[in-house]
């Protein structure tokens, strides 16, 4: 298989950082995009050849102005962009500010917007386009109290997807949305305390590794269960 170029979100901690370093020891180029600077460098030093760290902030624009004009002068042209950092705050719809819902569409709804629009010109005809979306989100699926806001912003990531699926045909971008359900991560712990998931982020950074190199050449513009179990 050629390798590739992968750019991912939210690498810092769980599903993210699995992918992350699934896609670099399998030799492809990964550039991974978090907040927390000392995890990601922990994550370059067990994949160091392969991995370019950028700690940036997808909320700050000018944290992506500067994300996007190195990767330019670097002359970097990228196959994938995987969308897969997260805000998850669990509260009753009736305790969620305004601030939280205003929080939750930055991350979970502007943040893929605008790094993808940054992006577009790095990306090689033929790339495929990767949103992590939730089971929440999906329409008919279980919901949970306290997720109205986190399962919002998600399903409208769903709607982006299929949006940009049909506008990026001139481009030759192929995109797709996975909505997960459970997997064992620090942020279903922290929203779901004692909850036991039946998928690791390490098995599902292997799905998800494995689906932004091949899942193109089967779909496009697809909102995808990837679940065993609710919550999602």
């Amino acid at each position: 298989m050629k390798k590739k170029h992968i750019l991912i979100t939210g690498a810092s901690r769980g599903i993210g950082y699995q992918t992350a370093l699934t896609l670099a020891q399998a030799g492809h180029r990964v550039t991974a995009l978090a907040r927390s600077g000392d995890k990601l460098r922990q994550l370059q030093d067990q994949a160091a050849d392969n991995i370019e760290i950028h700690q940036s902030d997808l909320t700050d624009p000018e944290d992506l102005s500067s994300l996007t004009g190195k990767l330019t002068n670097k002359g970097i042209n990228l196959d994938g962009l995987i969308h897969n950092a997260g805000l998850l705050i669990n509260k009753p719809f009736t305790d969620l500010t305004d601030d939280d819902w205003y929080a939750m569409i930055e991350v979970n709804l502007m943040g893929p917007v605008r790094l993808t629009r940054s992006l577009l010109n790095l990306l090689n005809p033929g790339s495929h386009i990767v949103a992590i979306s939730s089971m929440g989100g999906y329409q008919e699926s279980s919901k949970f109290p306290g997720l109205s806001g986190y399962s919002s912003s998600k399903g409208s990531l769903n709607i982006l997807t299929e949006c940009l699926a049909k506008e990026l045909t001139t481009h030759k971008i192929s995109v797709n949305c996975l909505c997960l359900g459970a997997v064992q991560t620090e942020m279903l712990q922290k929203a779901f305390p004692g909850l036991q998931a039946p998928v690791t982020a390490k098995s599902m950074g292997r799905y998800i590794s494995d689906f932004i190199l091949d899942g193109h050449t089967y779909y496009n513009g697809k909102i995808l269960p990837v679940a065993l179990s609710d919550p999602g």
